[in-house]
């Protein structure tokens, strides 16, 4: 359990999240991915980096039990950060990164695969932020990334989710495959990746970041405001109580 490093290739590693049962990573979990994927991009023999997890889904966010246990603001406030800074390890990470995403990619999820340079899907992998069911706000930036400006709104508006096949109409999706293909659809992009020069591709994503239209980190962070407004005026509370009790209910 945790998150685990692999180097199936020359020049390629996969970092593997596992946080069962559903892949809702701990305040510690967001930080140990982010440190994961920077030591994978400052080793100079790494070329491409894959992002993929264990389990029922990719990722389902934040741990909302773990929020609710404490008292106070800390949990909300150490998922806020370690949330912030795994998804600019992926973006900023030196080298390509593919998220190879399976089952839901919610809340989080979103914004590790809305920071990724690609992503290979699981034929049924379903994208979506269904964070106004649960009393916070953000990731509007990763989502908008991912499919048009009007669909993001629909979907952020609705906690409606999108499928992989809908994502790569949109051109977001480089692929979609059956799961149990996904790992090696998505270890054969990263060897196509990591067969070019390692100091051009270096060059190439320091480039391509630099101009990006949106500033990532800046916009996300902006987003997090809003969550700790409804946090303060007790909104939140009220819709993260009402997701865990009714979680409860359907284990008994």
């Amino acid at each position: 359990m945790g998150v685990s490093t692999s180097a199936p290739d020359d020049g390629v590693v996969v970092i593997t999240a596992h946080f069962p049962p559903v892949n809702a990573p701990p305040v510690q979990g967001w930080y140990d991915l982010a440190r994961a994927v920077r030591a994978a991009g400052a080793d100079q023999r790494v070329r491409c980096v894959v992002l993929t997890a264990e389990g029922r889904g990719f990722n389902a966010g934040a741990d909302i039990k773990e929020m609710q246990r404490g008292a106070g603001h800390e949990a909300l406030i150490g998922a806020n950060r370690g949330c912030y800074e795994a998804f600019a390890a992926v973006y900023e990470c030196e080298v390509p990164v593919i998220a190879a995403v399976h089952g839901y990619c919610l809340g989080g999820g979103i914004g590790l695969a809305g920071n990724a340079d690609a992503i290979v899907a699981s034929d049924d992998a379903v994208f979506g932020l269904p964070e106004l069911d649960r009393g916070a706000l953000g990731a509007a930036t990763h989502l908008a990334r991912l499919v048009p400006q009007h669909l993001m709104r629909t979907l952020y508006y609705t906690s409606r989710t999108a499928t992989a096949e809908e994502l790569h109409r949109h051109g977001s999706v480089w692929r979609v495959v059956p799961r149990e293909q996904l790992r090696d659809a998505a270890l054969e992009l990263a060897r196509e990746i990591a067969a070019k020069d390692g100091s051009l591709l270096r060059l190439a994503k320091a480039a391509i970041n630099g101009i990006d239209p949106v500033d990532v980190r800046r916009s996300y962070r902006f987003e997090q405001g809003f969550t700790f407004e409804a946090n303060l005026s007790g909104i939140a509370d009220r819709h993260r109580d009402a997701f865990v009790s009714a979680k409860e209910k359907e284990r008994q």
